[in-house]
């Protein structure tokens, strides 16, 4: 492996330990407050999902298209949220910092879209903005479907619906900015579409054609 891969490589498995540590640590406390009323059990059997997602995926592409270099690169920015996330609770910082909530809900979509579009690049190379509507478009779809999961989990169980309605839109909003804001920057960093090469055998015909007049 290169540097660079070497360095992804252990960003990814640092993500991934230190997931499996704060959920642990998380369970072994749930009557703190900053845990209490979080769903932390919740969390604790869906989070580490996260961590052997892009795993599968590559196994299951690896074995219909032979040999693939693994993408530790997607790996870590796929982790990457959901520690955050935990992190934050483990730190009280959702219940001392009032920008906290925001940050997150900015960050972890930047970081969830920049993981589909770090993805994405390996591919067939694409027109920039159609690059970063996709990243942008995956994002939001995502954040959407988060909010609905949050809504089911949290929401139904309150009675404060004006205040957490008005929470859920400024979330999506926020979660659209960063996957908007990562997908301009994967489009930014993506190599643009090459134009087609001129095919060998006309372009002789057409150099023939001319020396003719």
């Amino acid at each position: 492996m290169n540097r660079a891969t070497t360095w992804w490589a252990a960003l990814s498995l640092a993500m991934k330990a230190a997931l499996a540590g704060l959920l642990l640590f998380a369970l072994a406390h749930p009557h703190w407050d900053r845990f209490a009323a979080k769903a932390m059990g919740i969390r604790a059997m869906t989070y580490p999902l996260a961590a052997v997602l892009v795993p599968v995926i590559w196994l299951i592409v690896r074995r219909l298209r032979g040999s693939a270099r693994y993408p530790w690169d997607v790996d870590a920015l796929v982790v990457a949220p959901f520690v955050i996330d935990v992190a934050g609770n483990a730190a009280n910082l959702y219940d001392t910092l009032t920008w906290f909530d925001d940050f997150c809900h900015f960050a972890n979509w930047a970081l969830v879209s920049a993981a589909f579009g770090t993805a994405l690049r390996r591919g067939p190379v694409l027109p920039r903005w159609m690059a970063a509507f996709a990243c942008a478009g995956f994002g939001a779809i995502a954040a959407i479907l988060w909010e609905l999961a949050e809504y089911a989990t949290f929401i139904m169980n309150t009675n404060e619906v004006i205040g957490i309605y008005r929470d859920t839109i400024g979330d999506e909003v926020l979660g659209l900015s960063g996957a908007t804001f990562a997908g301009v920057l994967v489009a930014a960093l993506r190599p643009a579409q090459s134009s087609p090469e001129p095919d060998a055998a006309d372009g002789g015909q057409a150099l023939g054609s001319n020396s003719q007049k």
